[in-house]
């Protein structure tokens, strides 16, 4: 194999390594920007990957609106989503 063909065969080998690689995306967590990889989450897993206390609550902001997300419930991470995570909130008897 000629150094052209080795470098053609090298070069093709980084593309491929960079299409197998998790596009990153930006969310907003508490104000606070953190890059993360697109894709399905288990919201206790996403929480910790963003760096947000087990012992809080995470709301996703959508269109102003709070929505909140159960600790065992899946998310997909696609395109800047927001989150805002807060104290939980407990019922009295």
């Amino acid at each position: 194999m000629t150094e052209a063909e080795t470098q053609v065969k090298s070069g093709a080998g980084e593309m491929l390594k960079e299409a197998h690689k998790p596009k990153l995306i930006t969310v907003t967590v508490d104000g606070v920007e953190k890059r993360v990889p697109e894709g399905t989450y288990i919201v206790s897993v996403f929480k910790q990957l963003v760096g947000v206390d087990s012992s809080r609550e995470l709301d996703e902001v959508v269109h102003g609106e709070f929505k909140p997300l159960a600790d065992n419930a899946s998310i997909e991470i696609k395109q800047h989503e927001k989150f805002v995570s807060h104290v939980r909130t407990g019922s009295s008897s």
